[in-house]
């Protein structure tokens, strides 16, 4: 008899989400923040990009992460799925995998729920600066 995976047993209303806090792409400076008790049928992407930035500005572990604008939210990897050869973000999928982008050049916002776009308890998601993205991605040197 085989167990549940352990994403299917949280319900949706009390998920746990690895948001990655992107301070550099080509240093690689990535820090995790695991959010507890994300209610997923609820929670727009812009509530959460606004609750991760209130957690940097609030965390003194995230002091060193305060002086990047953070604008964009981007799905990393999902429960149980492959991830990315790439350790700092994964490069697939833009159009179906960020979430939102306050970027003024690329403007993105998806007002549906996150669990309405896809994203399940255990879900990796990225938070970083869209156009520091976009330079990492049109040359990603990394530079250690």
């Amino acid at each position: 008899m085989e167990e549940p995976l352990t994403s299917n047993v949280r319900p949706a209303t009390d998920a746990v989400l690895t948001v990655r806090i992107i301070k550099s792409f080509s240093y690689r400076n990535v820090k995790n923040h695991i959010m507890k008790s994300v209610n997923l049928k609820e929670t727009t992407p812009s509530q959460l990009l606004t609750e991760v930035i209130n957690i940097v500005n609030t965390t003194g572990a995230l002091r060193p992460y305060r002086n990047v604008e953070y604008n964009t939210v981007k799905v990393y990897t999902h429960a149980h799925k492959t991830k990315s050869m790439n350790l700092v973000i994964n490069f697939d999928n833009d159009e179906g995998d960020i979430l939102v982008c306050k970027d003024s050049g690329n403007a993105v916002d998806k007002e549906k729920s996150l669990w309405d776009l896809g994203v399940e308890n255990e879900t990796e998601l990225s938070v970083f600066n869209y156009s520091d993205y976009v330079a990492f991605k049109a040359n990603p040197e990394e530079k250690w």
